[in-house]
Order: structure tokens, then C-alpha cells, then sequence
């Protein structure tokens, strides 16, 4: 190995370690500074955008004859069962099952479980996306 190789290999190893120092060094600054305001707003922008909730109790079909015989207190069998969870969908997009329950006169969900697609982050950051562009589209 020549001198000449020797010096860049030892200059590259050097060059190397300094840049590691310097990235630790913008990772503390970073850490102690805290979060920039655009990361501080991110989630926060996005209070005030609303999102279609829906809760599927169960589903049928029905023959056209029998809808049009539906009267005030015929009953329609569903697919799901009295206690099944039931889904939540939020933008149809299914993402949680919970319970039904009745507080103060009022039926409302108590999550039993959140689907794991829902945490990955892609899949977030397209659920984002696709409420901001339902919000500003309907202007």
C-alpha cells in the first residue's frame, strides 16, 4: 500500500469519525432545543378538521318488496349478534371495534380494539392527507 493510500484512508476514517461527532452534536442541540414549530403545529393543524364517524351495527340484504313493506316498528334482522363488536369507520375506512353501551339516555362506543394498520405511520399520514383534501375540497 503506498503512502498516498495510506494518508486518504486515514484522512476518509477521520473525516468519518468527525462527521458521527457532528450529528451527535446536532442531535443534542436538536433534543435540548426542543420540537420546531412546524413539528409542534403538525397534529394540532389538524383539530379543527372533520372526519365522518361511522358505527356499523351489522348488515343484511333485503329484496326491494321487503324495504318497501318497512313500516314504523317492523324489526330487520342483522348480521351480528346482541354483544358482537360492533365496527368503527372513520372516512369508511374501518379502524377500531368496540362495544355498544347507553350513558344518559345516549348509545355511544367504548373501543375495544384499534386495528394494527391503523398505527402504521404510512397509513396515518395517508389518512391525513386524504382528510385534508376532503376538508379543503368541500370549501
Amino acid at each position: 500500500m503506498s503512502d498516498q493510500s495510506m494518508i486518504d484512508d486515514l484522512l476518509a476514517q477521520s473525516l468519518a469519525e468527525a462527521q458521527g461527532q457532528v450529528d451527535g452534536i446536532q442531535d443534542d442541540v436538536a433534543s435540548a432545543v426542543g420540537p420546531t414549530a412546524s413539528q409542534q403545529g403538525g397534529i394540532d393543524m389538524l383539530g379543527d378538521v372533520d372526519l365522518d364517524v361511522t358505527i356499523e351495527l351489522g348488515r343484511t340484504e333485503m329484496l326491494v318488496e321487503d324495504v318497501l313493506r318497512l313500516a314504523s316498528g317492523s324489526v330487520v334482522e342483522l348480521n351480528k349478534l346482541a354483544g358482537d363488536p360492533v365496527d368503527v369507520y372513520v372516512n369508511s375506512r374501518l379502524v377500531a371495534r368496540g362495544e355498544v353501551l347507553v350513558l344518559n339516555d345516549n348509545f355511544c362506543i367504548r373501543i375495544s380494539e384499534i386495528l394494527a394498520d391503523v398505527q402504521d405511520p404510512a397509513v396515518v399520514e395517508e389518512a391525513i392527507a386524504a382528510a385534508i383534501a376532503d376538508d379543503s375540497g368541500s370549501v
